[in-house]
């Protein structure tokens, strides 16, 4: 019966620990301190190696650097821990009470306002893929998704109205941001820099990206390296609602609440 008890605590013990090295790799993962990760878990494994040939000397200078890394690795990480810890905070059960409906309203509401004034904009909204090499191009905002916000971002006085601004949750996490420019060859000659993004960042990415016209004030939406143009309210609504509907045969494509 012991031994039973003592594998199942194994087991549980075991479990935790994949499961905290599965968050760390996800929350580092596309951000410039996988790489320091990626040292650590090097210099770890050195450590064990050299316990094993029992070189005393290496292995004492390890054990207390290893006493002061702790420190170390808090500074290293302090952006990636911050954006996770949020991330924690903002999971479903946070967001449980938030409406998918309200923060759509007010991307919609923003898009028409700069559509009918023909002011350029460039929405990205994350699904799947994670968006962090981007947001790391531009200036990390961290705010709720609202109307005057977008609206204010865009605005050609602004100094991040050139860049895109990137939708993870609900929230509007960077602005200023740039975005690949598409490496199509059947894309048409005539599309414009801020399309060109759209599209490149649909291309190289899950990212459904919201594009409006400064020539036109044509709203089109860019998903899986597709441009759909010349939108309405109406049709943009469905486009957004439709992102945030479960697929039975797929994985839920996005939601504003995570």
């Amino acid at each position: 019966m012991l031994d039973y008890i003592s594998l199942f605590k194994i087991l549980v013990e075991i479990g935790i620990l994949w499961f905290v090295f599965y968050v760390i790799l996800i929350f580092s993962r596309g951000t410039r301190g996988v790489h320091v990760l990626k040292g650590i878990i090097l210099i770890v494994l050195v450590f064990i190696i050299t316990q094993q040939l029992g070189l005393d000397t290496i292995n004492w200078i390890f054990t207390k650097l290893f006493a002061i890394s702790v420190i170390a690795v808090l500074i290293i990480f302090q952006p990636e821990l911050r954006r996770g810890l949020a991330s924690i905070g903002q999971h479903r059960w946070a967001g449980f009470f938030f409406k998918e409906a309200e923060i759509i309203r007010e991307l919609v509401n923003a898009t028409i306002f700069l559509s009918k004034r023909k002011i350029g904009a460039l929405v990205a909204i994350e699904r799947e893929s994670r968006l962090s090499h981007y947001v790391e191009s531009g200036i990390e905002i961290d705010a709720h998704v609202n109307t005057e916000l977008v609206i204010t971002i865009f605005t050609p006085t602004t100094p991040l109205h050139d860049g895109g601004i990137i939708i993870s949750g609900n929230r509007i996490v960077a602005a200023g941001c740039l975005f690949p420019l598409t490496q199509n060859p059947e894309a048409s000659k005539t599309m414009g820099t801020r399309h060109r993004a759209g599209l490149g960042l649909s291309e190289e990415t899950d990212a459904a990206v919201i594009i409006v016209s400064e020539e036109t004030g044509g709203i089109s939406v860019a998903i899986n390296g597709r441009l759909t143009h010349d939108l309405d309210k109406d049709a943009l609504e469905r486009v957004l609602y439709n992102l945030c509907k479960p697929d039975k045969k797929k994985k839920r494509v996005v939601s504003f609440k995570s």
